[in-house]
């Protein structure tokens, strides 16, 4: 369903979309328009099943990347878009910048010792419940290595859901589980009456400890 059938795409209505189990997407990069999605199977980041591969984990404790929050939020929303197919258009973007403006969009990076961003996932949060939009990878597992610090960062943070939105091959090597759309209204409900900071919590002090937190919560 197209957004110009029901008026402008503001983002309150797009919290409220979130709160109602959909999301936006756009056909192309230059699409003007929005359509909303609900996935009869939906892909969620299990907060105690992310699974962290020993080749991961050499990579998590190297000490070649930093990780921040918020540092480059256009930055990020620029690598997920930087593809030859994206469903992020202006207007979408406009709309996350305007979230994250007002506190509820974050972007988790990955940077390089060079001061280089090199991959990062941006989403929503709301209540307990954290809704990833999109992410991107400049250098060999840096995606991964944002999930994973992600995951333990939500979790330290009192979250209870990770939305993934779909699943993908990728996401299910790392834990990633694909539920059916009740079941997600049901966590949905549950997370959203939690109360949770995506900022207020430090994150993990070392990749060490990222491997740990995630080992035991699986």
């Amino acid at each position: 369903m197209k957004d110009s059938d029901h008026g402008e795409l503001t983002p309150d209505l797009l919290l409220h979309a979130y709160t109602s189990g959909i999301f936006p997407m756009s056909e192309h990069r230059d699409d003007p328009e929005i359509f909303w999605v609900e996935p009869r199977r939906r892909g969620v980041f299990p907060l105690d099943g992310f699974h962290i591969s020993r080749s991961l984990a050499r990579a998590l404790r190297r000490d070649d990347y930093r990780i921040a929050i918020n540092r480059d939020f256009a930055g990020t929303l620029d690598g997920c878009a930087a593809r030859e197919e994206t469903w992020i258009s202006a207007r979408i973007a406009d709309l996350y910048m305007q979230l994250h403006d007002s506190g509820f969009a974050h972007s988790f990076e990955v940077w390089s010792p060079e001061n280089r961003l090199i991959g990062g996932v941006y989403g929503v949060a709301l209540g307990g419940a954290f809704f990833g939009e999109s992410m991107f990878s400049r250098r060999r597992d840096a995606s991964k290595i944002a999930l994973a610090w992600l995951v333990a960062h939500l979790n330290r943070s009192g979250f209870r859901l990770f939305d993934t939105q779909f699943l993908t091959p990728h996401l299910a090597t790392l834990g990633a589980q694909e539920i059916s759309r009740a079941a997600y209204r049901a966590q949905l409900a549950e997370a959203l009456a939690q109360a949770a900071s995506f900022t207020a919590q430090p994150l993990p002090l070392s990749g060490h400890e990222v491997v740990q937190l995630n080992t035991q919560m699986s």
